[in-house]
């Protein structure tokens, strides 16, 4: 017989290649023969499996990080500086990918959309999709929305090989980028490649920069294509710190460039002319944290902002969580205020486009004040959750309130979360003293809203001391350059009111209608309307006063007791809850329940370490006739029904429903809910919310009801020990036969998940499936059998292979 000679190297993988399977098969080995104790079962703390987004689960923003993740994804701005705003914070995905919210009410926000054109959300993952919550915010607020495509390092050098190494290549993961923009919702992409490349690759990333540009523009018009100042026309990974021909090729076929931080002060004039008359999308990076940033960044970002005033370019503010990554003084909602207003607000006041728009143009409506967090949340005044939580979708317009550390003034204005809320967890509340006949004014909003002939109605909610008014002061132009300021009074005596402002408004009107809350004690809503058809409204404040009548009431008490409150100072304390601007005076019109179909999917019953049931499950809902326009917001509750059994009659619970969350699809996922023992079935309530903030009544919202299981049916170990085995009842449903692991008392139970059969099938366990005992040990000698003869196999395997290639 002629033999083979194996050569010495291959032997010697050959042994390494075994001596590597030892440690799993010893693992394998142990794990079929050693049991693990209790103590070990109650302490080991499996890691997680990774995260699979096809599988159901709570939903979270997840980046993509491979160019197989990628390929397997199948409006102009004003022309005047522009602020772009780049969110970097320590990689990203944090409280913000919590898509239905997560309980951080401190987490981080942006409020400040008003001073915003472009929002990009950035981090050092191949594709960073910003999370939706970031999308929806931007987006009632005018604000354009970014995603991120970045190559960097090595990693990043050989993903352009693949990306670059044909046109068609390049054209491909172009529109794999489009695509998921349009799908997600954002707007387009920031584009960094910050790698060296071959000067041959640069016609096929030239096609991939031009290929998305278009594909953005004929998918979403309006859409943006952004370039990083990073590789050169040559292929170096050389930033230029300004337009210059080494970039302009890039500049000149998308949509605008983003200049790395590093600049000199000439830089931005020398970028707009080359840019000629595309120089306001020149944006020029400033780097909050201040990392070689030209002015020091940080509390002296407005200095580069200055600089950028003088030469005509925008800005594109980096990482402006600073202020929160580094706790400033004396807390993030000041910081944050102090940064946005003194540094951002002085390179431009931004008008607030898409207030403008949905008013005037839409002829809809809208409510604003939702700050996106809190330590509870409000529906129409009534507080329907104390959990603290963070949302920036349920965002609505926030107000432009000038941040003043004078402290001069009678009347502080505050955002205070922990204070009475109507909607959300978010109110403006003023308080201080206000000397006798006077009145207080601050800023709400700026815009430029057309009026047309049809009246503007205005409601809004206040919570007050009772002697605390407060009203709305609008100011109006004409084409004609005519201004008016008309005051859309409290509640109140006429003529009192009309005898104070008359002269200071060339308008006073008095509310048409006034509404005292019973849900909500303390609350009181005021609708009030104007008609000026051709007049523009740019600006909304409030006006802060207190009532006529209780001032006389204290004037003729105080000459009884010898006191003089002509010159001295009351208290006043208000909260703004709400304020909805629309063009109809008519609430929503929700369709009856029976309009909707709701159903529930991946249902998956569980228990968690204190025995209890728990619920994990999708809830999915759409109108028969599709139609989705009448709104994108829904509140979810959910009624715990009891089983009569219990004494209840089929009755709740608790006569009350729990608030979930907020959603702002057509869906809502229920993740580890736990089911409190003697609940026969849940009902998920979904309340539909109009776009003015109206909420349809709980009592008429669509349902889906859920019964709920009698026993959980899996097959597996628990953390208990315990066995299952899957049967099939008489009466057709999964039934199982739990079998303790215990040696010296081996207990075993029957269930199934029909109510009415399972005291029954329990009774005759004895007579359907004989003695329960024996068909443990049954089992228990057949498993070992198996593991025997599996574990024999494979090492009598392994000496053979193993003699046979050491023969040699």
């Amino acid at each position: 017989m002629e033999y083979i000679q194996i050569p010495k190297i291959q032997k010697r993988n050959i042994r390494i290649f075994f001596r590597n399977l030892r440690k799993p098969i010893l693992k394998l080995f142990e794990n079929l023969f050693i049991p693990m104790s209790e103590e070990q079962l109650q302490n080991s703390s499996p890691s997680p499996p990774p995260f699979d987004p096809s599988q159901p689960s709570i939903p979270i923003s997840y980046p993509l990080k491979t160019l197989e993740e990628l390929e397997s994804q199948s409006g102009s701005l004003a022309s005047r500086p522009r602020i772009l705003v780049c969110h970097d914070m320590a990689g990203g995905y944090l409280d913000d990918k919590w898509v239905q919210g997560g309980t951080n009410e401190g987490a981080y926000a942006i409020w400040h959309w008003y001073l915003i054109d472009v929002f990009v959300y950035f981090s050092h993952n191949l594709v960073t999709l910003p999370p939706p919550c970031w999308t929806n915010a931007a987006h009632k607020h005018g604000v354009k929305v970014l995603g991120t495509f970045i190559t960097e390092w090595k990693e990043g050098r050989a993903i352009c090989n693949v990306l670059l190494s044909t046109k068609e290549s390049a054209q491909m993961y172009a529109e794999r980028l489009a695509e998921l923009a349009v799908a997600l919702g954002f707007d387009g992409w920031l584009i960094n490649m910050e790698v060296d490349l071959d000067k041959g690759q640069i016609p096929n990333l030239k096609e991939f920069v031009s290929h998305l540009t278009q594909t953005m523009h004929s998918s979403m018009p309006g859409s943006l294509v952004i370039w990083y100042d990073s590789v050169t026309i040559d292929g170096r990974l050389h930033w230029q710190d300004q337009l210059n021909d080494k970039n302009k090729p890039f500049f000149d076929i998308c949509d605008g460039i983003f200049v790395n931080y590093t600049w000199k002060e000439s830089y931005p004039k020398l970028s707009a002319d080359a840019a000629g008359d595309r120089k306001f999308d020149v944006y020029m990076g400033i780097d909050v944290f201040g990392r070689n940033t030209y002015g020091g960044g940080k509390w002296k970002t407005n200095v580069a902002l200055d600089v950028l005033k003088k030469g005509e370019a925008s800005a594109a503010i980096f990482a402006p969580g600073w202020v929160y990554e580094t706790n400033q003084a004396p807390d993030f909602q000041t910081a944050q205020n102090q940064t946005m207003d003194f540094a951002v607000g002085g390179l431009l006041l931004r008008n607030h486009g898409a207030y403008n728009k949905n008013i005037s143009e839409n002829c809809h409506s809208t409510q604003i004040l939702i700050s996106g967090h809190g330590y509870h949340f409000a529906v129409d005044a009534v507080q329907v959750s104390d959990t603290p939580w963070c949302n920036i979708s349920c965002q609505s317009f926030q107000p432009f309130l000038e941040f003043s550390e004078d402290s001069t003034k009678t009347i502080q204005v505050i955002v205070n979360p922990k204070e009475a809320s109507y909607s959300g967890g978010g109110n403006i509340t003023f308080q201080g003293t206000l000397q006798d006949n006077a009145y207080f004014m601050t800023r709400l909003f700026l815009g430029e809203i057309l009026l047309g002939k049809s009246p503007v109605h205005f409601t809004y909610s206040v919570k007050s001391d009772g002697s605390s008014l407060v009203g709305l002061a609008l100011e109006l132009s004409s084409t004609l350059n005519k201004r008016m300021s008309v005051l859309l009074a409290a509640q109140g005596h006429t003529l009192l009111t009309m005898n104070q402002f008359s002269s200071k408004f060339s308008k006073v009107i008095m509310p048409h209608r006034v509404v005292e809350m019973e849900e909500a004690p303390g609350w009181v809503i005021q609708e009030s309307s104007i008609e000026m058809n051709g007049f523009i409204l740019t600006e909304i404040h409030t006006v802060c006063y207190k009532s006529k009548l209780d001032r006389v009431d204290l004037k003729l008490d105080s000459r009884s007791d010898g006191n003089d409150l002509a010159r001295s100072g009351t208290n006043y304390y208000a909260v703004l809850g709400h304020l909805t601007v629309k063009t109809s005076d008519q609430n929503s019109d929700f369709p009856p329940s029976s309009s909707w179909l709701i159903e529930g999917q991946h249902i998956k019953w569980a228990s968690d370490s204190q025995g209890a049931k728990t619920l994990s499950a999708e809830i999915i809902w759409k109108l028969k006739d599709g139609n989705y326009s009448i709104s994108r917001n829904y509140n979810v509750y959910v009624e715990k029904l009891a089983n009569e059994a219990a004494g209840n009659s089929g009755g709740m619970l608790k006569k009350e429903q729990e608030y979930l969350g907020v959603a702002q699809v057509e869906a809502f996922y229920v993740s580890d809910f736990v089911v409190p023992s003697g609940t026969s079935s849940l009902k998920f309530i979904i309340q539909v919310r109009g776009t003015d903030g109206d909420s349809q009544k709980l009592d008429d919202c669509p349902y889906f009801q859920l019964a709920v299981e009698d026993s959980i049916s899996s097959s597996g170990t628990k953390g208990d020990g315990m066995k299952f085995r899957n049967r099939i009842c008489e009466c057709g449903r999964k039934a199982v036969i739990k079998i303790s692991n215990s040696k010296n008392n081996p207990q075993t139970s029957y269930c199934c998940p029909t109510d009415s059969c399972i005291q029954d099938r329990r009774s005759n366990l004895s007579e359907m499936d004989g003695n329960p005992i024996a068909e443990l040990r049954e089992i228990h000698n057949n498993y070992i059998f198996v593991k025997i003869l599996v574990v024999g196999t494979i090492v009598w395997l392994l000496g053979y292979h193993l003699c046979f290639f050491c023969w040699w």
